[in-house]
């Protein structure tokens, strides 16, 4: 008993220090090694984020290739998308947006200039065009090889130096490194069946394309600058147009100088700047016919029917329907004005050989008077429409586009024709009916009126263009154009085919009639 005694104390002096060390031990910091993570899961996760970050700042570092296609000199390279896609860059001009592919990864293709050599030898000897078709596709083939190669070498090196960098061991770097080459080509695999040839042919443009006008601050403004507006306005559709233009004589393209062309406004409401808009349009794409499906007035007065004397310098025959904001007074100016066409109470004209038929709305709201009558009067003037428009069928005056202002109205011709255009919603919307019939609604021309600047957002402007075989009034495809409300310049045009309209296919929308 007193042998132990020693060994007693001695623990009890130690005591101190082994509840200090369970102390420390049970509230140190948790320290965690990317080394050796404590979870499969946890090492797994910070595995693929290492790949993930290292494979990005490959591509961005050592990804990007500069090369020549044609007469261009260019920069391709690869970038994280959730979409996909191709952009081109035209700088300063704009971009081009091809949906080209589904996957992560995004072609991103910056033009940077035209080669000075390369270009005067095709201006100074035109007959080299011709192969130009070869060319082009040759050295898009051979930069498509040198970037893919060049990814992959860049994603490899990225996701290893970072691994090394990180878990300071060799095997989980190259794991990281083998991880990413893997994911490369995984979504190298989804690109190439997603592949979409047809994307070329529908190509969207966007950006600013000539010089800004002022910012337009509040209405009183806009009204003092509005012939400044509107100018600026129309040099803003002339030059996306015409570089559009030259993106849509790609090799894909068939131009047909037989296309029939019809643009498509609506919902202009009393704006001014509609016109000047209109004009270009005409002017640019060579339009053949202008279909306006309604309310070019506000409230249908006889002081607004003085609108309406600018149609006859649009530059192409006027065809009219009246709106739910026109008067039979407004419709009357319309009518009584050069170059103007009306369609009302199920008759029918024919115009560049296109036979169109409508009907007006039957609802003039403005006029508080008068309850309106809602959906049930517009489906009655649509079957209306429908009756009439079987019976010339049956004649053998085949009807080749239907218009009527409200879409309710405008669904009830599905069947009698293969196309029928509305507006009334003051947005676009595309859609096949049950019978066969497209219905194409076109958003407001006119951004609106003049009462979009009462809101904090203006209004779009939007109009389309139709492409029409001359022969068979097929529709071939089709533009959307949309510009920034009143006070912005943004511009934007995209193409569109229907999907029976195969890649290639001749004819298809092109070349100056």
């Amino acid at each position: 008993m007193v042998g132990d005694l020693p060994n007693s104390f001695q623990r009890i002096r130690s005591l101190p220090a082994t509840i200090k060390a369970r102390y420390q031990a049970r509230h140190a910091e948790p320290t965690l090694s990317l080394s050796q993570p404590a979870h499969p899961c946890i090492r797994a996760f910070a595995l693929l984020a290492v790949t993930l970050i290292g494979s990005w700042l490959g591509l961005v570092v050592l990804g990007g290739i500069s090369e020549p296609v044609g007469p261009m000199n260019t920069r391709m390279s690869l970038h994280p998308s959730w979409t996909g896609d191709t952009k081109v860059n035209v700088s300063p001009l704009g971009a081009l947006v091809l949906d080209s592919h589904d996957g992560p990864l995004r072609l991103q293709v910056d033009v940077n200039a035209l080669d000075p050599v390369r270009a005067q030898t095709l201006v100074k000897h035109p007959e080299r065009i011709s192969g130009l078709e070869g060319e082009v596709t040759h050295d898009v083939r051979r930069s498509f090889v040198q970037l893919g190669a060049t990814s992959a070498g860049a994603v490899l090196i990225g996701a290893t130096a970072l691994g090394l960098a990180v878990y300071r061991r060799p095997r989980r770097a190259l794991a990281a490194g083998g991880l990413a080459f893997v994911l490369l080509v995984a979504s190298g695999g989804v690109a190439y069946a997603t592949w979409n040839p047809k994307s070329v042919l529908e190509p969207k443009f966007s950006g600013l394309l000539s010089s800004a006008p002022s910012v337009v601050g509040n209405a009183r403004s806009i009204v003092s600058d509005f012939d400044v507006y509107q100018q600026e306005l129309a040099r803003l559709v002339t030059n996306m147009t015409k570089l559009y233009d030259a993106a849509s004589t790609l090799p894909a393209y068939n131009p047909d100088p037989s296309t029939l062309r019809v643009l498509h406004v609506s919902d202009i409401h009393l704006n001014p700047a509609a016109w000047e808009i209109i004009r270009s349009i005409v002017s640019e794409y060579k339009i053949d016919v202008i279909i306006d499906t309604g309310d070019l007035m506000d409230h249908g007065t006889a002081a607004e029917n003085g609108f309406t004397s600018s149609i006859p310098d649009l530059g192409a025959p006027y065809v009219y329907v009246r709106g739910n904001h026109d008067s039979l007074s407004s419709q009357n100016s319309v009518a009584s004005r050069k170059n103007a066409y009306v369609v009302d109470n199920s008759n029918s004209v024919t115009v560049k050989g296109l036979r169109i038929a409508g009907i007006g709305d039957p609802q003039f709201t403005p006029d508080r008077s008068v309850a309106a009558a809602g959906d049930p009067a517009e489906q009655a003037a649509g079957q209306q429409l429908a009756a009439a428009i079987r019976k010339q069928n049956a004649t053998g005056h085949k009807v080749d586009i239907a218009i009527a202002h409200n879409p309710v109205a405008a669904q009830q011709v599905d069947g009698t024709v293969p196309l029928i255009l509305s507006g009334h919603l003051h947005h676009r919307d595309i859609t096949t009916l049950s019978k066969g019939s497209r219905l194409m609604i076109e958003g407001t021309t006119g951004g609106g009126g003049l009462r979009a600047v009462e809101g904090t957002t203006p209004q779009k402007i939007m109009a389309s263009v139709l492409y029409l075989d001359r022969d068979t009034k097929k529709l071939q495809a089709w533009d959307e154009i949309t510009l920034g409300g009143l006070g912005l310049t943004t511009a934007e045009v995209s193409r569109h085919l229907p999907a029976e309209v195969k890649p290639g296919a001749s004819p298809s929308p092109g070349g100056s009639s």
